[in-house]
């Protein structure tokens, strides 16, 4: 299946509107707590602030959930997916349990704490020790949809 189908699935898990509004708060406090010293000040401390803290917050939202080509990206990890078995899709409630008191900590988790639905994913390699696959999404039918497809 390597190289015959498009892309089927796509999404980044970008951050929230409210992170950008938390950078832009942050950067007027540095900017307030500089002021004191000088107006230059105050505006060096303030442009510096906003730029590391919307590094920041793009660099955590720029990981991304893919199936294409025969593959399953997922943030670092990039799996065949004739390794993998069957993938459910997990409302809010699901997720939360399955990120907490019933996870594994021999399982790949790609988590985003703002991202509250997501996807197990079972891994069926024998040689990989991981047993299944965590990850969050916004649309998680889609992506056990797209993962069903291989």
């Amino acid at each position: 299946m390597a190289g015959t189908d498009t892309s089927s699935y796509e999404e980044r898990l970008t951050a929230p509107p409210a992170w950008w509004a938390i950078t832009a708060l942050a950067a007027v406090m540095a900017g307030l707590i500089f002021l004191r010293a000088s107006a230059p000040a105050a505006l060096v401390a303030m442009a510096g602030t906003a730029v590391v803290c919307a590094a920041l917050v793009i660099a955590y939202g720029r990981v991304a959930v893919r199936v294409h080509d025969g593959f399953l990206e997922a943030g670092p990890a990039r799996l065949p997916l004739t390794a993998l078995g069957a993938a459910t899709a997990l409302d809010a409630e699901a997720a939360r349990r399955l990120r907490t008191t019933e996870a594994d900590a021999r399982a790949f988790m790609l988590l985003r704490g703002y991202v509250r639905t997501a996807v197990k994913v079972e891994v069926s390699d024998p040689a990989d020790p991981t047993p299944y696959l965590y990850l969050s999404t916004r649309r998680p039918e889609k992506l056990a949809k797209a993962l069903a497809r291989r």
